[in-house]
């Protein structure tokens, strides 16, 4: 069975690495919004852009953070985390930083986004909880090797962490 996720990321310096990830395949993802598509659903304000996030996290069982070097503590990803957590979807993220961007370069490795996120009233960040993982390999080509191995266990894990908390 192949598991549909929400993928959660920062478009603008993240997209052509993200959609390598997303057309490994082993896991169903949603489909991005074109650059004009996102305009004018920004251009909705805060409430338009959370009912169009509600409406892709619709029927999904896992949310994957594709983390980049700048993708930590930014608004929307805190937003599509914790509504992710609180709609008891399985939560994972997953440094893509070593692929490579429509230039040809890496980028730095971004910080954990889960240590920005409280988990309930405990005083512990999600990060306590949450996997995030680091491919391994020294190269673009090898990191995303890891990646299309891995990721379908690893959502399947999230789900089961996210059940069993």
């Amino acid at each position: 069975m192949v598991r549909k996720c929400f993928y959660s990321f920062q478009y603008k310096p993240d997209n052509w690495r993200v959609s390598q990830v997303r057309n490994i395949g082993s896991v169903e993802g949603n489909k991005p919004a074109p650059d004009n598509d996102w305009e004018t659903i920004t251009g909705g304000g805060n409430a338009a852009i959370e009912k169009w996030i509600a409406a892709q996290m619709k029927g999904r069982s896992c949310t994957v953070v594709l983390i980049g070097a700048d993708t930590a503590n930014r608004k929307w990803i805190n937003h599509e985390i914790v509504k992710s957590w609180d709609g008891k979807m399985g939560v994972v993220g997953i440094h893509v930083n070593g692929l490579l961007n429509t230039d040809g370069k890496t980028s730095p490795k971004g910080k954990n986004p889960f240590d920005f996120i409280n988990y309930g009233d405990t005083g512990k960040k999600l990060s306590s909880i949450v996997k995030c993982y680091t491919p391994s390999g020294s190269n673009s080509k090898e990191r995303y090797a890891w990646i299309k191995e891995h990721i379908s266990n690893a959502a399947e894990e999230a789900v089961k962490i996210r059940n069993d908390n």
